[in-house]
């Protein structure tokens, strides 16, 4: 027992903490609304309603927190322009990216889009049960676009993250339950 828990401390040591316990409480949670969304929108469409609620909820919150937040949660630590961001996809492409702590530029153009692309999908839905948009096809086609593009993003996000854990030798999915990342 006294070896594992000097091996657990000396991994401490050997790391860092990237995300707050609010941002990986918050991410798993958004990840759960998402899906629950998607699979109860043929089927309990209250439940549906408020798992799309709930999502645009912590989007608001992590939104404020990018701008107010410090360290690897802040927008201006991770989010970079296009040249640097199609610079990195390059780098990828090449197999030679850099490994990051924080997000890499990859990483932080996929937090923006999915943060745009569900905050959209929630306000599109939220106006299909108002009176005046309520039983608009083309509205509920664009919901509907939305939604899917979602589900194409999360799953980009996935393979980036399936990619990045293997290129850098890194559990990525650990990270955000540990809210640790080695420093080396």
């Amino acid at each position: 027992m006294t070896s594992e828990l000097s091996e657990i401390a000396s991994q401490e040591r050997q790391s860092i903490k990237t995300w707050p316990g609010y941002i990986r409480a918050m991410h798993w949670t958004l990840a759960s609304c998402v899906l629950g969304a998607w699979i109860m929108s043929e089927n309990i469409r209250w439940v549906h309603e408020y798992l799309g609620y709930g999502a645009v909820t912590i989007v608001t919150i992590r939104i404020f927190a990018g701008f107010l937040d410090g360290g690897f949660v802040k927008f201006t630590n991770f989010v970079k322009g296009p040249a640097e961001t199609v610079g990195y996809l390059k780098q990828i492409w090449r197999g030679k990216e850099e490994r990051h702590i924080g997000h890499n530029p990859a990483g932080g153009a996929m937090i923006l889009a999915l943060l745009l692309t569900i905050s959209m999908t929630g306000l599109t839905g939220w106006l299909l049960t108002t009176d005046r948009f309520f039983g608009e096809e083309l509205l509920e086609d664009v919901h509907q676009f939305l939604a899917n593009g979602v589900i194409f993003l999360v799953a980009l996000h996935l393979a980036g993250v399936l990619l990045a854990s293997v290129r850098h030798k890194e559990n990525l999915v650990a990270a955000m339950i540990t809210g640790r990342k080695r420093l080396k």
